[in-house]
């Protein structure tokens, strides 16, 4: 049995997850700053949490993973120092707002109508004080960790701690995600009627 000691995921998640709370709205996230910080208002509750291994997402210091969510564009609202925000990759599909100060990404936004997920945002629920924001149901990229300098060695005990906090490991996205892609491809190729 490979032994997960000293594993470490994403600090919200590391010592187990928390369930959402009935009801939930949303709430504020809010970048590193010290002064001035960027404020962005998400008016609903999260979707498909998911910790991630990509080497594009925003990961906190000493993080393994990005813990990330999906909400609709129309509930994210920055609402303070927007004017701190810069787009991190301009040729990315998901244009990743962050903080020019302090380097948190703050929302991600899909900008191509055709994406499979036009229409949604990128947050890290993380940015929040508020509890009661969607699990985290899974983990995405994980292979993608050792494109960051994790050891290839590391893997399998990687892994292990994932499926000890619930989160089953993907080298893609979840399997209704990736059936969502697949879905969107087959309807606008006309394999599948719209």
């Amino acid at each position: 049995m490979t032994s997960t000691d000293g594993v470490s995921i994403h600090p919200a998640v590391d010592h187990g997850t928390k369930p959402a709370s009935p009801g939930f709205s949303g709430g504020v996230l809010t970048c590193h700053c010290a002064s001035d910080p960027v404020k962005v208002r998400v008016s609903a509750q999260t979707a498909h949490n998911h910790v991630c291994g990509c080497t594009k997402c925003w990961k906190p210091e000493g993080a393994t993973f990005s813990q990330i969510a999906v909400v609709s564009r129309d509930a994210v609202e920055v609402i303070e120092n927007g004017d701190k925000l810069q787009v991190v990759n301009a040729d990315a599909p998901i244009q990743r707002y962050a903080c020019r100060v302090c380097g948190v990404h703050m929302y991600g936004r899909i900008e191509n109508k055709d994406h499979p997920f036009y229409g949604l945002d990128f947050v890290h629920t993380e940015l929040s004080p508020e509890d009661g924001w969607s699990a985290p149901e899974f983990a995405a990229f994980v292979s993608s960790v050792i494109e960051t300098g994790v050891d290839p060695s590391q893997m399998d005990a990687i892994r292990a701690r994932l499926r000890e906090l619930g989160l089953e490991p993907y080298d893609a996205l979840s399997p209704p995600l990736m059936d969502a892609i697949a879905t969107h491809v087959a309807k606008r190729s006309g394999a599948l009627a719209a």
